[in-house]
């Protein structure tokens, strides 16, 4: 299923039943190349997650593949937690990201929604509402604080 956003860029919305194959290694190799590479994060990355049906992947195309991608996992008492949230360096800075998160927040209506959003990011979600609770911690090595919107 795609929706098309204002700027005419297609969000592609796939559930982890319906993913294919090559749209799981376009996401899973943006991540990589993010979070892995770039930042220098050896993790376990396949967490068992992204295939679960009722996992929502978002994630707009950029010139070389996927170029901004976030998942939305259902959490214990409704609460939708976004994450992975990842833009490829050469597609950033075009609000690409943002217009994921107005998609997911838009498809979680009224439930409250949870990330765990690096600290330098927090002024980012700070816009789409989320606060932080509780302490700063670390995750990989990188300094990490949760973040609630709660409706």
């Amino acid at each position: 299923m795609a929706n098309s956003v204002e700027n005419k860029l297609t969000v592609h919305d796939v559930t982890g039943d319906r993913l294919t194959a090559g749209q799981l290694y376009a996401v899973l190799r943006l991540r990589v190349d993010v979070f892995v590479v770039e930042q220098e994060c050896p993790y376990p990355e396949l967490d068992g997650r992204d295939l679960v049906p009722s996992t929502r992947h978002l994630w707009l195309d950029g010139p070389d593949g996927v170029g901004s991608y976030l998942r939305v996992l259902e959490e214990p008492a409704g609460a939708q937690r976004i994450g992975r949230v990842v833009t490829a360096r050469a597609a950033r800075g075009q609000g690409l990201a943002a217009q994921l998160m107005k998609t997911a927040l838009d498809h979680a209506g009224d439930a409250d929604c949870v990330l765990d959003s690096q600290t330098y990011a927090k002024g980012f979600y700070a816009k789409f509402g989320f606060l932080p609770e509780g302490d700063e911690f670390l995750d990989d090595g990188i300094p990490h604080i949760t973040m609630w919107r709660r409706v």
